[in-house]
């Protein structure tokens, strides 16, 4: 079984902005490092800057007990994101991003998006290089979501994996960092086993679906104006309320389990194979321990067909 990380953008971006404090996130941070935790998971976009920040401050005096993850590529305009991924925008990013997280290496360093201006193989080697400097440990990519444009019956991650076939020519790719949960499992089909086969990890983004795999948003509840579910087509109130029965069938195995429903949603994605690491966003401490917790959920073959029976989760682009 694979392991859990901490995902940190919602502790400053992203999310509830009144939820966002500083010092309860250091606080968080410390209490997944005690429980055992040991991916933390940021990027220079984020914020953007403020977590990476975040996080290097919650790691003074503690890096040594983190494997650390951040990404570039991406830059946050004010009301718009754009790809950046020539070589020396790469290059004065990375330094960037090491004087912010007040440490001399970065574990894991990740290319957000690809520059559709710029040749991905450029790019990557402008990461490798940061490699060959000491300044990097390894590298990853983001996939691109599953439901972006793509070719006519191609599978949902096609466009991920000819990127991915591409630079691993330049560069071997450590790690991959996609959605992944109960209710987006899209990445089994064609990128889970691509990575298995080729000993690259995988990072699951938004293993409790942004929240709703809790079992702690009730519909209709509303979201702050900064916060991206307020957007999102699956946290419409309608959309909501339809969604309730797949975390009726979590909840109903939680219970069996005695387990949070949460912690069910993670052992989920963390059967999913020995190389993937579950990346859960937390704000609070409670939170942060009782995702970690999750590892220690066996779930049986019971709960599996249980959970590949639950209608397919909808949204409004349904």
């Amino acid at each position: 079984m694979g392991a859990v990380g901490l995902g940190c953008m919602p502790m400053s971006w992203g999310y509830s902005a009144s939820q966002q404090l500083g010092d309860r996130s250091v606080r968080t941070v410390h209490a997944a490092l005690d429980a055992g935790v040991r991916l933390l998971d940021t990027a220079d976009m984020y914020g953007p800057f403020t977590n990476e920040l975040l996080v290097g401050r919650a790691l003074k005096g503690r890096r040594s007990e983190a494997f650390l993850s951040t990404k570039c590529g991406l830059l946050v305009g004010d009301q718009h994101i754009v790809a950046n991924g020539r070589p020396g925008y790469v290059r004065r990013a990375c330094d960037a991003s090491l004087r912010r997280l007040q440490t001399d290496v970065i574990d894991l360093y990740q290319l957000h998006r690809a520059d559709p201006e710029v040749p991905v193989e450029e790019t990557w080697g402008a990461m490798a290089e940061l490699v060959t400097a000491g300044k990097v440990r390894s590298l990853g990519l983001c996939a691109v979501g599953a439901r972006a444009p793509r070719r006519s019956g191609a599978g949902p991650h096609a466009g991920t994996i000819r990127q991915l076939e591409r630079i691993q020519q330049v560069f071997p790719v450590s790690a991959v960092e996609a959605e992944l949960s109960v209710w987006s499992p899209e990445a089994l089909e064609e990128l889970l086993p691509w990575c298995a086969a080729r000993g690259v990890g995988v990072l699951a983004a938004m293993p409790l679906g942004s929240g709703y795999l809790t079992g702690t948003l009730k519909p209709g509840q509303g979201f702050e104006p900064e916060d991206l579910r307020a957007r999102h087509p699956r946290f419409t109130a309608e959309m909501m309320a339809a969604n309730q029965p797949v975390v009726a069938g979590l909840r109903r195995i939680a219970e069996r389990r005695g387990a949070s429903v949460a912690q069910v949603a993670l052992a989920w994605v963390l059967g999913q194979g020995p190389h993937v690491v579950a990346v859960p966003g937390a704000k609070q401490e409670k939170w942060a321990v009782e995702n970690a917790r999750a590892a220690e959920v066996e779930l049986e073959e019971a709960d599996l067909a249980e959970i590949a029976g639950l209608p397919r989760a909808r949204g409004s682009w349904d």
